[in-house]
């Protein structure tokens, strides 16, 4: 029964891979040098399973968000762990939860400095109005 649940054996080449998630065949590259990919080899040309797509999926949506690559081969490291994806689940939560903490302080000194600029901005707008004014004056 588990092998009709199984994704048939498809193969991707970098390309395919590339157009698919925007990505560039130098950054696949690097990632397999990190060892976060491991395309197998068909002469010169690389061949990524649909394992390696669904690592590069991972991969691409932890950047997106702010991981580093250690992090992301953190939690790429516990698939498989026969813990049903416990372990891979509960890292990712934590570290989801970390980088939301980590924007949320970003969020706010963003909006601090905002604010400031604002006030600086409204400063100087009016002392420029009363400089022009001043001089009209006399």
């Amino acid at each position: 029964m588990t092998a009709k649940l199984r994704r048939p054996a498809m193969t991707f080449t970098i390309t395919q891979l590339c157009r698919e998630f925007g990505a560039t065949a130098r950054a696949l590259r690097y990632y397999e040098d990190q060892g976060l990919l491991a395309p197998a080899r068909q002469g010169m040309a690389r061949v990524y399973s649909y394992r390696d797509r669904a690592r590069l999926q991972i991969i691409l949506n932890g950047k997106r968000v702010g991981l580093s690559l250690a992090e992301i081969r953190d939690i790429l490291d516990l698939y498989g762990q026969g813990d049903g994806q416990i372990a891979q689940n509960a890292l990712a939560l934590r570290k989801f939860r970390e980088r939301i903490a980590a924007f949320e302080r970003q969020r706010q000194e963003i909006d601090d400095a905002i604010d400031e600029l604002r006030r600086a901005s409204a400063r100087m707008e009016q002392r420029l109005a009363e400089q022009q004014g001043s001089r009209h004056v006399a």
